[in-house]
């Protein structure tokens, strides 16, 4: 069927422009729902919905906090960074939604079922050990497996509490890497289509790290898989190749995949990609290739979808779903709802990313304005509190409380990786009004820094370097942070908070 005039819908390939990585998608009826790895961020597992595959918009997340953990809480030197969640798998069962997950910091992996996706409750259910990169599948006699592994992908037949492997059921290897220079076998995502199972899974070109989707299928779950490459394209972007994601139909039959594309600093965003059966096989892309622009066709036209980031007068006591901590907060220590978020420095810490409450918003492709207001006066001598970007190599500016008075400065960890270096401090009264301008067109991947002088916006310091560094596994995010260095309990308040997606790279009113 071909989208007709009132129902076709174009759009960017690239959907989202922000990090939301290892996408799953389904659809239930007409809309579709997409779930992405949170890693060490809360609340987590984020949801997202849309009615024709190119427009997305929040709905929720899966939980507020994964587990109480010292690594979860920042305690006692531990952190979560690169851990915690990874590779939601999202299916819809017989009435019921299913997620499952490796939860890499504890070994362990996750089932929840709800009824209700946006509002749960959710059922949870522990599984001894962790399936890597698990894809879970019902077949239509109902019985219950779990695909999973890295290099080897292994199917396990589950017990019908989904609670463990059942006891002698069917759990065998359906492809393996064998000995590879790169990535193997991973990211899998099983499916039946038709009298045929098929296996997706991604790993890297032989002779040189590049990011490609394989797929292999079967007649039966016993059977032979065979296959191989299934998709190699970059959309001309930096050899940074598309792959891991699900595949979805629509409500008239057309097929498409969702999978994600490395974009450097900003992350790993989701691209759709249209999809053919041909002979019983996936073709993918158009002539192999990616497309620019893409369009389906959509049940609800005129449909206005709410922004996925976007400015906030914290005005609600429920902060946006755009919103997500780094690590699982102090909730003593934040408040928000009254035209402000008010953060308080509950202990003593050496350097942003070992401090509590920092609360971060994606950042968006090609480019990201974020700007803010901050009134230290209530901060304590040592306490900092401004606006970061929020990576392994970190930076940020910052009122500084000092004995003699307040200054503004650019705080970075590049010469000290576990504390913090202080540049191009200034004297300054206890407000500021500071921006942060995020560029990451053609992996520039540069965060420049202004501050307001009453009449015009100054930078402060030099443009520095971002980087997707797999120590944090996730896209460098603006947040806002306050944290002490002498002693806890002063405190920051932020309002005025306007997020600017810059359409056209490095356009700004700074």
């Amino acid at each position: 069927m071909e989208n007709s005039a009132e129902n076709a819908v174009w759009g960017e390939s690239l959907l989202t422009a922000s990090d939301f990585p290892d996408p799953d998608v389904i659809r239930v009826g007409d809309a579709y729902f997409l779930a992405s790895t949170t890693m060490h961020f809360s609340p987590g597992c984020a949801f997202l919905r849309s009615y024709d595959l190119i427009h997305w918009e929040w709905c929720g997340h899966l939980y507020a906090a994964l587990d109480e953990t010292d690594a979860r809480g920042l305690k006692n030197g531990k952190n979560c960074y690169g851990k915690g969640m990874w590779a939601p798998s999202l299916r819809w069962h017989q009435g019921e939604y299913f997620v499952c997950f490796a939860v890499a910091d504890l070994g362990r992996t996750r089932i929840y079922r709800t009824r209700d996706l946006e509002n749960g409750p959710w059922e949870k259910i522990e599984l001894p050990g962790l399936y890597y990169d698990p894809s879970l599948f019902f077949d239509a006699d109902g019985k219950a497996y779990i695909i999973h592994g890295n290099g080897t992908v292994r199917l396990t037949e589950l017990n019908r509490s989904l609670t463990g492997p059942q006891e002698r059921g069917l759990d065998r290897v359906l492809v393996s890497t064998g000995p590879t220079r790169h990535l193997g076998y991973e990211g899998s995502h099983f499916y039946r289509v038709g009298d045929r199972y098929y296996l997706f899974t991604i790993h890297s070109l032989p002779d040189r790290w590049r990011r490609v989707e394989s797929c292999f299928c079967a007649d039966s779950l016993d059977g032979e898989f065979s296959g191989g490459i299934l998709f190699n394209d970059d959309l001309g972007y930096h050899d940074q190749g598309i792959a891991q994601g699900g595949i979805v139909d629509t409500p008239d039959g057309r097929w498409y995949a969702v999978f994600f594309q490395d974009r450097g600093a900003v992350g790993r965003i989701p691209v759709l990609l249209p999809l053919k059966w041909k002979c019983g096989l996936p073709a993918i892309g158009v002539q192999g290739k990616a497309v620019a622009e893409i369009s389906n066709a959509t049940t609800r036209p005129g449909y206005a979808y709410a922004p996925l980031a976007a400015s906030d007068a914290f005005d609600s006591p429920v902060l946006l779903p755009q919103w997500e901590w780094n690590h699982t907060p102090d909730e003593s220590l934040f408040e928000t709802g009254k035209g402000y978020l008010k953060l308080t420095a509950g202990r003593v810490d050496a350097s942003l990313t070992a401090a509590r409450n920092t609360l971060t918003v994606r950042g968006t492709y090609p480019g990201t304005e974020v700007t803010v207001r901050v009134d230290g006066s209530a901060l304590l001598p040592g306490d900092r509190a401004g606006l970061c970007a929020l990576q392994y190599g970190w930076s940020a500016v910052a009122l500084l409380r000092t004995a003699d008075g307040f200054q503004l400065a650019l705080l970075d960890n590049e010469s000290d990786p576990e504390g913090e270096t202080v540049s191009a401090a200034l004297p300054f009264g206890p407000k500021a009004r500071l921006r942060a301008v995020f560029h990451f067109a053609d992996m520039r991947d540069t965060v420049c820094y202004f501050y307001w002088d009453g009449d015009m916006w100054q930078a402060l310091g030099a443009p520095k370097k971002m980087r997707f560094d797999l120590r944090h596994f996730a896209g460098a995010r603006p947040g806002l942070f306050c944290y002490a260095t002498k002693k806890p309990g002063g405190e920051a308040r932020f309002d005025a908070f306007t997020y600017r997606v810059l359409e056209e790279e490095g356009k700004t009113d700074a």
